[in-house]
Parts: C-alpha cells; sequence; structure tokens
C-alpha cells in the first residue's frame, strides 16, 4: 500500500509542478509518519523516501534509534520548550518556531550541543484559534529577534492550512505565505534564509506547489488513515 500510495503522491507533485512550470526538484516531499509502525516507514524507505515527519519529539527519538541512519527526520507539531534538549541534533529541521521563547531556548541548546539548528517559523496565516503560530503581521518583528540568537538559522516559513473539502479554498492562504517569506527575503536580513516554504498536506499540496511550496507534508495519502491497522 505504502509504495503504491507514494509513488500516485510522485506522479500528483510531478503534475504540480509542471503545471506550475517549475522543476519537480524544487519540492521535498516530507512523508509524515506520525503514529505509524517502523514497517510502515521501513517500505516507504525502500523504494527511496527519506525525508519523514513527526509530531511528538519522543516518537522521533525513537524511531531514530530503530531505522536507518540517513533518514532526514523533520519537527512538524508543536514544540514545547522542555522538550527542545531532545530534538536538537536528532530533527534535520524544526517546522514549528512559533515564539521568541522556543527560538531562545533552541539557541541555547544549540550552543551547548555546539551545533547550529535549521528552524522554519510557523506562521498562522488562517488566524485558526486551534492552531500555533505567529500571525502574518507578527512574523517580521519575530524574524528580526531571531536572526540575532547564535546557532539558530532560519530557513524559511511554515503553515498548516484550515481543512477544507475544495483545496482551492487554501490557494490564498499559501499566496499570502509565499508573499510574505518574498517581504522578508527582500529585507536581507542577517542569518535569515527564505528558501524553505513548508506548507500542504494530502488534500491541498498540488495547490500547495502551484503557489511555491518547497516542502509538502503528507501523511494519510502515504501511509493511510492514522487509526490504520493491518
Amino acid at each position: 500500500m505504502v509504495t503504491e500510495n507514494l509513488s500516485k503522491v510522485e506522479e500528483k507533485i510531478k503534475e504540480a509542478c509542471r503545471r506550475a512550470g517549475r522543476d519537480r526538484s524544487e519540492v521535498t516531499l516530507i512523508a509524515v509518519s506520525k503514529t505509524k509502525p517502523e514497517a510502515m516507514i521501513e517500505e516507504a524507505y525502500g523504494v527511496g523516501q527519506r525525508d519523514f515527519g513527526e509530531n511528538k519529539v519522543q516518537e522521533i527519538c525513537r524511531k531514530k534509534d530503530l531505522l536507518p541512519e540517513d533518514i532526514r527526520w523533520h519537527m512538524i507539531g508543536h514544540l514545547q520548550r522542555n522538550k527542545v534538549h531532545q530534538v536538537v541534533g536528532k530533527a534535520c529541521l524544526i517546522h514549528s518556531v512559533d515564539s521568541l521563547r522556543l527560538a531562545q531556548t533552541i539557541s541555547h541548546e544549540a550552543e551547548k550541543q555546539d551545533l547550529d539548528v535549521p528552524v522554519l517559523v510557523e506562521v498562522n496565516v488562517a488566524r485558526e484559534e486551534s492552531k500555533f503560530g505567529v500571525t502574518t503581521e507578527e512574523t517580521i518583528a519575530l524574524v528580526e529577534e531571531m536572526s540575532k540568537l547564535p546557532r539558530v538559522q532560519i530557513r524559511g516559513l511554515m503553515t498548516i492550512a484550515p481543512f477544507v473539502e475544495d483545496p482551492e479554498d487554501n490557494r490564498e492562504i499559501f499566496r499570502k505565505l509565499k508573499q510574505l517569506s518574498v517581504d522578508i527575503a527582500a529585507k536581507n536580513i542577517n542569518n535569515v534564509n527564505m528558501s524553505v516554504l513548508s506548507m500542504g498536506m494530502t488534500n491541498d499540496y498540488e495547490v500547495a506547489i502551484e503557489e511555491g511550496a518547497t516542502m509538502v507534508r503528507v501523511g494519510t495519502g502515504i501511509f493511510g488513515e492514522r487509526d490504520y491497522t493491518k
């Protein structure tokens, strides 16, 4: 199932890139493996998938020890400050930095471990109360403050768009995040690189790619529903 689903997702990514006049190499597929067993991850790995996303620090820590070393683990869920010391050095990218205090904690831990930590700023473009992230209006000020922190590398922005029946309903959300990244890049802030736009999930990643996503986070489309059992 995983192999077939990955193949279908890959085709859709290629098609979306074609429609947008983009090269397939511009988009990284993150297979969201939260709550999924190691066997399913190994199947995806067996057909070449290397980027996997997890919501919980403890799942990254556990799976990292059990699965191949060259897997790139992405921390895509809400990160609590008391868990930062566990995930720094294990995640290749933290997608969910939503406050200066969290960024400061990451910086402190990165200095302790003598590492550079790539991060994305999470933006709640749709202003959903149930979601984390800063507003679009707060983003530039947060980026400017974070840029002063040692060992934290700001690589771009992330958003979780609303769950909608029609993916077209989220096009404006993705467009706004893309424009925000362009505006920030134009400021040429030291230590800030807007090369990553992490947006789009199973139900809307094709629209996200058309609007400039460089990373899409697909879980259900690859591994099936979260309560999927063998």
